[in-house]
């Protein structure tokens, strides 16, 4: 069983006196609705937050103290939302790597060096590297993850005051049974993404 995410790659590259570092991760690739987020922190090697881990693996109350810890510890800390029509208009995978792009280059401090989660890193100004469920095993990507996460799912209840029938507060845009009883009766929001199935195949 693994131990959880860990400090190393960023500390080997802090003592090779490359820093800062940002890890960043994106969520919602899949949902219905609602935009991808993603997130990049960069962690101070001497106020490393406890309790971080791959915020699939967190509930939600862990993951919102994690939060919190996150933002009161990191160096710095980035959001970045793409929306639905952008997401129709140049596709999932390029607006994740948009997400990315953005929390990046809003990042109070440039980082000298990104590591990303997954396979597919985004080009970015800086050396980038990516890393297979980096969320698991890279404490910066885990802080990522648990951060956009977090602001994903808060935008996701604010929508959910907007749209009532869609059950958003709960399946933040995925495809629950409710979600698609709602879509059947009443069709797609603003908040939807048109070019994902079942709405593409009714506009």
């Amino acid at each position: 069983m693994s131990a959880g995410p860990d400090f190393r790659i960023e500390g080997r590259l802090h003592r090779q006196g490359i820093w800062p570092v940002a890890g960043v991760d994106e969520v919602g690739r899949g949902p219905l609705a609602g935009p991808v987020a993603a997130a990049a922190v960069i962690l101070d090697p001497k106020r490393l937050p406890r309790g971080l881990d791959d915020s699939k693996v967190l509930n939600q109350k862990e993951r919102e103290a994690a939060f919190e810890r996150i933002m009161e510890k990191a160096v710095a800390v980035s959001i970045a939302f793409v929306t639905p029509a952008e997401i129709d208009a140049i596709n999932i995978r390029q607006a994740s790597l948009a997400a990315m792009v953005r929390a990046v280059a809003t990042l109070s401090h440039a980082p000298a060096y990104v590591l990303v989660d997954g396979s597919d890193p985004p080009r970015l100004a800086c050396p980038c590297r990516a890393i297979v469920k980096g969320d698991a095993s890279t404490l910066s990507i885990a802080a990522a993850s648990i951060v956009a996460k977090v602001a994903r799912d808060a935008m996701m209840r604010r929508l959910a005051a907007h749209y009532p029938s869609y059950g958003f507060e709960t399946n933040v845009g995925y495809a629950a049974r409710r979600h698609l009883d709602a879509l059947r009766e009443n069709g797609p929001t603003p908040a939807h993404r048109l070019s994902f199935s079942p709405m593409r195949e009714k506009v």
